[in-house]
């Protein structure tokens, strides 16, 4: 299954302190829940393990991710991920894509996925799979805000509460939230009294 994800968020930072903070793979990595890194191959490639709940069942998936593009001028880089799942129930790969830009506010981080899942995690439908996705960058951007927020201020990131990744389960049962309300949308406004 193919299938195209475009998310975005604010981060209360400006522009360039948010893309410095994209240098540090391993502080990215570390924000986004069921990630850990676990090695550094070099030339902008890693190792590393990623786990996500997907309905009733917990994916562990083993794989590399590289750095093909990095644009300091236009604050855009490009990362081509892909790995295994480690029981063999299937295959996912993925171009991301993100770029910020200054708000009044701080940073907006535009972020444009090009996913294919194979095996038990296509079986998933498109509107489940996009709100993991949609909990994940939820999750990604407060945790990011926390690390930037602690280095700024001298501490050790990880020691943040709000650093911590979010557990497999979390994020489920926040997408599910997510796709009940859909459901619950979709079969009461129709029925709405007219104002």
């Amino acid at each position: 299954m193919g299938m195209l994800i475009n998310n975005d968020f604010e981060v209360a930072q400006p522009v360039d302190k948010v893309w410095k903070f994209f240098d540090d793979i391993p502080g990215v990595a570390a924000c986004l829940p069921g990630t850990e890194l676990t090695d550094d191959l070099g030339d902008d490639s890693y190792a590393g393990k990623v786990g996500i709940r997907m309905g009733p069942v917990k994916l562990e998936f083993d794989g590399t991710a590289k750095i093909v593009e990095r644009d300091d001028t236009a604050k855009r880089i490009v990362v081509d991920a892909a790995g295994a799942d480690r029981k063999g129930r299937g295959n996912a790969a993925m171009l991301v894509t993100a770029g910020l830009l200054p708000t009044g506010r701080g940073t907006k981080v535009d972020v444009g996925m090009d996913l294919q899942l194979s095996g038990a995690a296509a079986q998933y439908g498109r509107g489940m799979v996009g709100d993991v996705t949609a909990v994940l960058m939820r999750d990604f951007a407060a945790n990011m805000q926390a690390r930037i927020e602690a280095i700024d201020a001298g501490l050790s990131p990880d020691q943040v509460a709000g650093a911590k990744p979010a557990s497999g389960f979390a994020v489920a049962f926040a997408a599910v939230r997510m796709a009940l309300g859909r459901v619950a949308a979709r079969f009461f406004l129709p029925y709405r009294p007219a104002q």
